[in-house]
């Protein structure tokens, strides 16, 4: 890929941003491919060494602060501001009632998916206090002469180790999937607010 085809179709990827902010990342990303070729790197693998379009794409929109995002996005021209504001107002009962109910489900689930985090961390604790009650549950048996009570509480201590070690570790997984979930959302509800007019204009 030409560095000239490079920048249009990332321009055309960047279309739902503001104009400064477009011809920043434009002029950013033209200053490296320069430099790279200066220093002898041909001009495909300075731009294969940059990443794809979109990736770019990607890392900008999550840099960018959402609200910067709609405020360029619903702010229309002068011209049609008055049929903006027509529109938006009678599609009012609408719009308002599905998203909010959207907010109030994905609100839902987050909440449901933390609840199941939060459970499999206290499941851990429970067990290794069970591991605890297990190791310690060994004296009063090895005091009575009572070998096989003594076996008994080793492997219910082992066992509620096992168990714990594995809700700990499903715990970690599980929040780690809520977190890159999370941040998956906000970069597609992003990314809404990206491109659009450059897919109209194709």
């Amino acid at each position: 890929m030409k560095k000239a085809e490079f920048l249009t179709e990332l321009r055309k990827k960047l279309s739902g941003l503001s104009q400064d902010d477009i011809e920043d990342r434009l002029a950013f990303y033209d200053e490296m491919i320069d430099d790279y070729v200066e220093n002898g790197t041909p001009e495909e693998v300075a731009i294969a060494g940059i990443g794809s379009v979109d990736s770019i794409v990607a890392q900008v929109v999550s840099e960018i602060p959402l609200t910067k995002l709609v405020k360029e996005k619903v702010t229309p021209e002068k011209k049609d501001k008055t049929g903006w504001i027509v529109f938006w107002v009678l599609t009012f009962p609408i719009w308002l009632p599905l998203l909010i109910t959207a907010f109030a489900l994905g609100l839902t689930f987050h909440i449901i998916l933390w609840v199941f985090v939060i459970c499999l961390f206290v499941m851990g604790i429970a067990f290794l206090v069970g591991t605890i009650a297990g190791v310690l549950g060994i004296i009063p048996w090895l005091l009575m002469n009572n070998v096989p009570g003594a076996i008994f509480m080793i492997g219910a201590g082992i066992a509620c180790a096992g168990f714990s070690l594995l809700s700990f570790v499903l715990g970690i997984l599980l929040a780690k999937g809520v977190v890159k979930l999370t941040g998956n959302i906000f970069l597609g509800i992003k990314s809404l607010f990206v491109g659009k007019e450059g897919k109209q204009n194709e």
